[in-house]
């Protein structure tokens, strides 16, 4: 209804702005005065005329003055003739300078015809213009059931192995697939099958669109990109229908890559329980599996799925036949992150002094999107300091916004806040110095970022795949050094201790719970930790212990977090001096770099 009332108010205003430029022709002040024959043939005599013109038969008088006057003449009878004939004389008339002009057929067209013409065409465009957009709305509506897949075709944003760094393992996998779509001949002639679908799994930010559009850049096919979301509407069957039109123009193009990001939007387990079974979802991924099934595994058209969540997928996509291949995506290393931060530093004035090597190591857990992240940040901050390059400084300060944002230099502590956070933050670094098993600090400050009121940045000296019980045990201990510092210097706590500690007592329930780290409880886990679809964790969490274990779980917890607050307390005691002298120079300085750190605690 509303664009119909759209156009029928657009129609309106047209009709009325029409209306209003003819009318400014009949409403025109300054046209001639229209006079009798007798009253020329006064003014003649008058010799008050300066020039009369005559055109068929109406006859235009131009006075001495200047004025205008129009009158009409018989068309049988010249004017010449008619004027004698109410006894102006012949030198009268010479005086008069009488002129006839031929009406030409441009005149007449625009004098004549087109104003009464011109309406009419405006009309026509008006009615053409509703009718136009009337047939858009039913165009709409008639590919409402079709895939709005983009094919990238764009040689010059071309994207190749050469443009992903890390990853060797996963590039290899698809190296097979690009060989696959090159020459399938190949791999046919030895009874091979083209692989139909390879899931991509790994953690948002560690290249799979990227590395999906690599494959298609290798082997020169077309790309089509959507998401799963894109295919779920609230009419059941839209979806269903996209699936099909997406195949068919995929089978059109072949050989070529058809990407779906974040399938699980679609391809969750089927009949999970409440909420999990909506019809429109449930018939897309049943098309989905159709289509997989149903065409030839050599035609070329290879199916590309990526996720963030493996755990959910139904059984029936994953199966050989469907998805024949699975990619693991992990973290990069601290060499892969050398790589990556080489590749998005190409187009980046970087200052002699910016060691790419250090930033690698001061980044670990950091995906590709994050390393991405970091150096634009620093380009964002030479920027604004009016730098042509990016320096050392601007990538270490950048590193630090993307782990807990940016400075909140409006936030200003009065002078107990800033001691009390100078002593707690003062303590993490104190116990992570003097516990074996703790990762070495880089940098103490007191400078509000984000919601922390300071920070106390701990990094492993080299990335590591497994951890052990000691690591988490000091770990813990390192988390209450603040708390513990704060009752044992101020004699109560505040309300800064609270991230730590829950993040102090969430590892010591996983250390019971989940890794069988236990020495009461030994090797079990406990709890199911499947997660239902869109059922909170703690609504559905399937507990296969008895009453009798949770409270031995919980019990062991917080042995666990006492053991870790007894450590803390003792470490902080016995090197109260150093304690002291951290605070001290964190109140002076705010921050204090990891050299000057270990300068100050061999003092």
């Amino acid at each position: 209804m509303k664009p119909l009332s759209k156009n029928i108010i657009f129609a309106l205003v047209a009709v009325l702005l029409i209306s209003a430029i003819f009318s400014g022709y009949t409403l025109n002040s300054n046209k001639p005065e229209e006079i009798g024959m007798t009253a020329l043939v006064e003014e003649i005599q008058a010799q008050n005329v300066q020039k009369i013109e005559i055109e068929g038969s109406e006859v235009t008088v131009t006075l001495k003055d200047g004025r205008e006057q129009t009158t009409r003449k018989e068309s049988s009878v010249s004017l010449s003739e008619e004027l004698i004939s109410y006894g102006v004389t012949a030198d009268q008339l010479k005086a008069a300078q009488i002129t006839i002009q031929d009406r030409s057929t441009r005149s007449y067209i625009l004098g004549v015809i087109l104003p009464s013409l011109l309406p009419l065409f405006l009309l026509i465009f008006i009615f053409w213009f509703m009718l136009r957009q009337m047939q858009g709305a039913n165009n709409k509506a008639m590919s409402f059931g079709m895939s709005n897949a983009r094919e990238i075709k764009d040689t010059k944003q071309k994207v190749t192995f050469a443009d992903v760094a890390g990853d060797k393992e996963a590039k290899v996998e698809l190296e097979e697939v690009v060989e696959f779509l090159k020459n399938p001949k190949k791999f046919s002639d030895l009874g091979a099958k083209l692989p139909k679908g390879v899931l991509l799994m790994g953690r948002p930010g560690t290249g799979k669109t990227l590395l999906a559009r690599a494959v298609a850049g290798e082997a020169g096919v077309p790309f089509y990109h959507l998401s799963g979301s894109e295919f779920v509407e609230m009419f059941v069957g839209v979806g269903a229908s996209r699936v099909r039109d997406l195949f068919a123009r995929a089978k059109k193009s072949a050989p070529c890559i058809v990407f779906i990001d974040e399938i699980d939007a679609v391809g969750r387990q089927r009949g999970a329980g409440l909420g999990g079974s909506h019809d429109e979802r449930e018939q897309t991924l049943n098309q989905i599996l159709v289509e997989m099934d149903g065409f030839d595994p050599n035609i070329g058209v290879i199916v590309i799925a990526a996720t963030n969540r493996p755990d959910v997928l139904d059984p029936a996509l994953l199966r050989p036949g469907r998805f024949d291949r699975r990619v693991v995506l992990d973290l990069p290393d601290i060499n892969d992150r050398e790589e990556i931060l080489k590749i998005h530093a190409k187009n980046k004035p970087l200052a002699p002094d910016v060691n790419i090597r250090r930033i690698a190591e001061r980044t670990p857990g950091f995906s590709g999107a994050d390393l991405m992240n970091l150096l634009n940040e620093s380009a964002i901050r030479a920027a604004r300091r009016n730098d042509n390059k990016i320096t050392q400084e601007d990538a270490m300060d950048s590193i630090e916004k993307v782990l807990l944002g940016p400075e909140r230099k409006s936030y200003v502590m009065n002078k107990e806040e800033k001691n009390v956070t100078a002593y707690h933050e003062a303590g993490h670094a104190l116990v992570a110095h003097f516990l074996p098993n703790c990762d070495p600090i880089h940098k103490v400050s007191i400078i509000s970022r984000g919601m922390a009121g300071g920070y106390t940045l701990k990094l492993p000296s080299e990335d590591k795949r497994l951890h052990k019980r000691a690591e988490f045990i000091d770990d813990m201990a390192m988390m209450l050094g603040g708390f513990v510092c704060e009752k044992e210097i101020f004699g109560d706590v505040t309300t800064g201790a609270s991230d730590d500690l829950r993040k102090c007592t969430g590892l010591a329930r996983e250390l019971v719970t989940r890794y069988g780290m236990s020495e009461t409880l030994g090797p079990r886990v406990f709890g199911d930790s499947q997660e239902m679809v869109f059922l909170g964790r703690e609504i559905h969490e399937a507990r296969n212990y008895s009453e009798k274990t949770a409270e031995a779980i919980d019990l062991e917890v917080e042995k666990l977090v006492n053991g870790a607050m007894q450590t803390a307390r003792d470490i902080i005691r016995k090197e109260k001096l150093s304690l002291d002298k951290i605070a001290k120079k964190l109140l002076e300085e705010e921050t204090i770099e990891k050299e000057a750190f270990e300068a100050l605690l061999k003092q």
